[in-house]
């Protein structure tokens, strides 16, 4: 064969692959992180994710699953009884993943945050957002970050809020 047609196979071939690839990745399902309102069969996903060591403390109404990262950051998730995320709850000198930690309740998060701060421009302070199906509050400066945000209606019943921490 001459240069001009194997060269023009190997195109071929070449683009062949890179749709077979790029369909392979688009399909294929990602592994669920945990999140508010997730299932907490994805909690290895978040300590692997975090690269961190996980810890998890059984009580009566509840489970916490401790994830300490490398960088110094603790996230504790907080499990119903029901195997649901119902809490998150972070400390440490540098904020973790919030889209990770919100699932999907990070649009609700992002925009009622933006609403916060456009009402008061160029204030710096703690955060408090109290929604139906959300409540976040969170506060901190460099080094030194902490945090909160639970699903009123996921928290089990006879569990003080307070206790969430």
């Amino acid at each position: 064969m001459s240069m001009v047609i194997q060269t023009t196979m190997r195109c071929m071939l070449l683009r062949v692959l890179l749709v077979v690839i790029a369909h392979v990745v688009l399909v294929s399902p990602f592994p669920a992180l945990a999140a508010l309102g997730g299932d907490e069969t994805t909690v290895s996903a978040d300590q692997a994710r975090m690269k961190g060591a996980l810890k998890s403390t059984p009580t009566k109404a509840y489970t916490v699953h401790e994830i300490k990262a490398q960088t110094g950051t603790v996230v504790r998730e907080y499990v119903s009884p029901d195997g649901k995320i119902f809490a998150v709850v972070w400390q440490g000198p540098f904020l973790p993943d919030l889209r990770q930690l919100f699932g999907s309740y990070f649009e609700q998060f992002s925009q009622s945050a933006q609403n916060l701060k456009s009402e008061h421009p160029g204030v710096r302070r703690r955060l408090l957002i109290q929604e139906p199906g959300l409540v976040v509050q969170t506060g901190g400066h460099m080094r030194a970050y902490f945090g909160r945000a639970y699903i009123p209606e996921l928290v089990p019943q006879g569990v003080p809020i307070e206790e969430i921490q």
